[in-house]
């Protein structure tokens, strides 16, 4: 069920490819910047979607960024020159990463498990290619606690997804503890909705 359910979002990101840089809008530079700013040495970026981030990593960086749609890929593959760090793209899924224990310094994702079909597994992975000394940075919008707008997201939740792919009522702070990532800052940057989450590997 889970890999139907990977191929079902797979084809809506596929198809979703020529116009998901105005989807992609959503995300302002600023928050990009403050994502980047914390990345550092070898970098993981886990759904590069069409590339939006490019402009923002560090020169001193050298970048492996994935993705499980072949059309996000093709579109980033475009936008390579934007980029002023050496970039390795490949076509991969988050839920099994084929990359060794421990290889990356950094992992970066923005807006990317609101889409995962399994988060948790995802963020395990995370985890697991993290260096025990690095920093897993994710820029996620979550579902709100309010009392009327929670419920709404929930409501609305089922469209969206059919349509684009996209949770908007998923629990991903929850999500990251529940994958054994230790969480050293959490920041509101929209509503409590748009949260920068910073951590690094802990022990389970």
């Amino acid at each position: 069920m889970a890999r139907e359910l990977t191929e079902i979002i797979k084809n809506r990101y596929n198809r979703t490819a020529l116009f998901y840089d105005w989807m992609d809008r959503m995300i302002s530079g600023d928050w990009r910047r403050r994502v980047w700013q914390e990345a550092r040495g070898r970098v993981l970026e886990v759904g590069v979607g069409t590339g939006a981030n490019f402009p923002f990593y560090p020169p001193e960086c050298r970048v492996t960024a994935i993705d499980f749609s072949p059309g996000m890929l093709a579109r980033a593959r475009q936008k390579l020159q934007m980029a002023p760090a050496p970039v390795d793209l490949i076509e991969m899924d988050v839920q099994h990463l084929e990359f060794e224990d421990a290889s990356f310094d950094t992992v970066v994702a923005t807006c990317v498990f609101c889409t995962v079909p399994d988060p948790v597994q995802g963020l395990k992975e995370v985890r697991r290619v993290c260096r025990p000394e690095g920093r897993i940075v994710l820029l996620e919008h979550v579902r709100s606690e309010h009392w009327f707008f929670g419920p709404v997201m929930d409501a609305l939740n089922p469209l969206v997804l059919y349509l684009i792919g996209s949770n908007i009522n998923r629990r991903t702070v929850a999500n990251v503890r529940m994958a054994g990532i230790e969480i050293e800052r959490e920041e509101d940057l929209a509503a409590k909705i748009v949260k920068l989450i910073i951590g690094h590997p802990g022990g389970i």
